[in-house]
């Protein structure tokens, strides 16, 4: 039977205007930093806006789930394998669930995970290296580099799945101290280049593990240094971190927040809601004030939760007390309070 020839597509044009889209927000930064916190109260705002489940996709051992007394959300244990496209099916499930909001925590499974991208690479060099069972060292090395090209198609697709998904996809990724070697033009006295070159070593440091790729198509990607409880740098020295992070002209009014010393809190993922249904995000309002009791109370739990130089008496004094959040007078809704119980996860 003949090919019948390809008809061209016919496409039309509009006046262009804003409409609602999805966020993609990315989180990343080493232990400790805040992440899956920070995750849950932007996806509180977020879901105050646009309404739906908030659907948490937990592959760290139900480690989320530390939370379910300060957060409502939904929770899936996500075990291994951890390759792309199971990655891609939870996501499915979880709008099957009546997400409209959902935290992937963590992403870099599926990077380094049991049956993520290096181990399903491994598999399928290990087997072409294989004959009559006998593995041939030599030839995995001439085949390592083909048997990249499954697991990147398979990435591509859960890419292209959180692209085309119309959830709002907050990502958690983990990230490590880094380095790398860089060829560097030689100088003479006067900073003039020789035309010589020479290897040094450069501190990259910390980058997320997982693919650059996915920050291409990210709202905002964050980065939270350690010990941050959830405040972003937005400017950070190193050029590994610097290339990871994503803040866009519509969404410059984050930094000032940040350098004040403010999480990302529910409140920004509200603004950020809002801007992504179609208006215009206004820097969320200041933090109230607090009288001194508040302060010193607040600084005292924070002390608590990070396991700072407090006495065995006063860590089981702080245990017992059954206090709930601070009420700070003039709080808007939704609102988190860091220093409740706070502990960095």
């Amino acid at each position: 039977m003949a090919r019948q020839p390809r008809q061209p597509r016919q496409f039309t044009a509009t006046p262009a205007e804003r409409k609602a889209m999805p966020l993609f927000i990315g989180l990343f930064g080493p232990s400790n930093s805040g992440k899956t916190y920070s995750a849950l109260a932007l996806a509180e705002g977020i879901q105050s806006v646009v309404g739906g489940e908030v659907v948490g996709i937990d592959t760290e051992n139900r480690r989320m789930t530390a939370y379910a007394d300060k957060f409502k959300f939904k929770h899936i244990d996500f075990q291994p394998p951890f390759g792309s496209l199971d990655y891609k099916d939870v996501i499915h499930a979880a709008e099957a669930m009546g997400a409209k909001t959902v935290i992937i925590d963590s992403m870099s499974h599926e990077h380094e995970g049991p049956g993520g991208m290096i181990e399903l690479a491994d598999t399928i060099a290990t087997r072409m290296a294989t004959w009559d069972g006998k593995f041939d060292p030599k030839k995995y090395e001439r085949v390592k580099m083909l048997a990249w090209n499954e697991p990147k198609q398979n990435r591509r697709a859960l890419l292209n799945a959180l692209v085309r998904t119309e959830l709002n996809v907050i990502c958690c990724w983990r990230a490590k101290h880094t380095s790398k070697p860089q060829t560097v033009q030689i100088l003479d006295n006067n900073n003039n280049p020789t035309g010589r070159t020479k290897q040094e070593v450069v501190d990259m440091g910390y980058t997320p593990i997982g693919g650059e790729e996915f920050v291409f198509e990210m709202t905002v990607a964050a980065y939270l240094p350690p010990g941050a409880q959830g405040v972003p740098v937005w400017a950070p020295e190193k050029p590994g971190e610097k290339a990871m992070v994503k803040v866009t002209e519509d969404h410059r009014w984050l930094v000032p927040i940040a350098e004040k010393g403010k999480p990302l809190d529910a409140r920004i993922g509200a603004a950020l809601a809002r801007w992504a249904q179609g208006g215009k995000a206004p820097a969320p309002t200041p933090a109230p004030s607090r009288t001194p009791a508040e302060e010193e109370e607040l600084e005292k739990r924070d002390a608590y939760a990070g396991g700072d130089q407090w006495t065995e008496e006063q860590r089981e004094e702080l245990q017992q007390q059954d206090q709930p959040p601070l009420k700070i007078n003039n709080t808007p809704e939704p609102q988190t309070q860091r220093g409740d119980g706070y502990d960095g996860i």
